[in-house]
């Protein structure tokens, strides 16, 4: 393939002009962090709007405060983004100062945007009210509509505004098919750290196959009472997520089938490690919290399976971020 010279940055007229769709983008993903963000700064305040009475949140009020700043400066982090991503400053950046957070920000909020959804239609379906909140008093049902609903609206709206920047910027880095890309896109280390993410990716694969299949096995014993609905539909778009990672950035980095595009497997690859690792991150740091009460501890093999969804997630982000950097540099 004859590496061709395309621009990295948009038209003036791009740059310095928003079109009204990327301005109503813009809106649409700052309003949607209200919501939370209020919600968080007086839950840090010390209010206890949405929390009912008897609420586990309520026995770690410090624990409380301070997660709720961290997801405060999260939270943030999405209005800076949509800025970014629609003002002339924002072509200045640098390449990873941005891929970075937009690739965290995508995989927290696709599961959400997956899993939310399916769990109203199945309660919708089931009549059952209760399929898409705890089973016991943790958060009032309509701080879920209404975070959740943030989330999703946050989740579509701001990765409309990246696709749209991307195209502008970096839109010569996914076009072709797999067959026609150089081999410099990803030489024996890349293919090795995709296979060491697939051998990593068996572990959480394995348990939550296991725990679909009704199993209790690397369960605490208040989860495992409490499986519903819910945890069925996300425990099966976890793994979704997982296996696309695997699937997607091989796909990638082998370069086969030869002639599938590279546009949606590269975006595949994107979201579904996003997913996979940052979620995996996240409920690894949520299970190293203490826990006095034996009920409710989190096992081992969950542990474990955390940190394989982490590390897989991480390792095939890299294969991705290596494929990016150097198809980016062939041009």
């Amino acid at each position: 393939m004859t590496p061709t010279a395309h621009p990295l940055t948009p038209a003036p007229s791009a740059a310095h002009r928003p079109t009204v769709l990327r301005r109503v983008l813009r809106v649409l993903a700052i309003v949607a962090c209200l919501p939370y963000i209020s919600l968080k700064v007086v839950w840090v305040a010390g209010g206890e709007i949405g929390i009912p009475a008897g609420s586990e949140l309520l026995e770690h009020r410090t624990l409380l405060a301070v997660a709720n700043s961290v997801s405060v400066l999260a939270d943030a982090a999405v209005i800076v983004l949509a800025l970014l991503l629609t003002q002339a400053w924002g072509l200045r950046v640098r390449a990873w100062l941005l891929a970075f957070p937009m690739w965290a920000a995508t995989g927290l909020l696709a599961p959400i945007m997956a899993g939310y959804p399916a769990q109203l239609a199945i309660a919708l379906l089931t009549g059952d009210e209760r399929a898409a909140a705890p089973s016991e008093p943790f958060l009032d049902d309509w701080v879920f509509a209404v975070v959740y609903g943030g989330f999703i609206l946050q989740g579509l709206s701001l990765g409309a505004l990246f696709v749209l920047y991307a195209r502008d910027r970096w839109g010569h880095v996914w076009r072709g098919r797999l067959g026609e890309l150089s081999a410099r896109t990803s030489g024996p280390g890349v293919r090795a750290a995709a296979l060491a993410g697939a051998v990593a990716a068996l572990v959480p694969a394995a348990v939550e196959l296991l725990w679909l299949s009704g199993s209790a096995t690397g369960l605490s014993p208040q989860r495992a009472a409490e499986r519903d609905t819910d945890f069925y539909v996300l425990t099966a778009i976890q793994l979704a997520f997982l296996v696309a990672a695997v699937v997607f950035t091989l796909f990638l980095v082998l370069r086969r089938p030869a002639r599938q595009a590279v546009r949606p497997v590269l975006a595949v690859a994107w979201v579904s490690t996003g997913a996979v690792g940052c979620w995996g991150a996240y409920m690894s740091l949520v299970s190293l919290q203490p826990e006095a009460d034996v009920f409710k501890q989190v096992t081992a093999l969950a542990r474990l399976s955390y940190a394989g969804e982490m590390i897989t997630g991480f390792l095939l982000a890299a294969c991705v971020a290596v494929f990016l950097r150097r198809r980016s540099a062939e041009a």
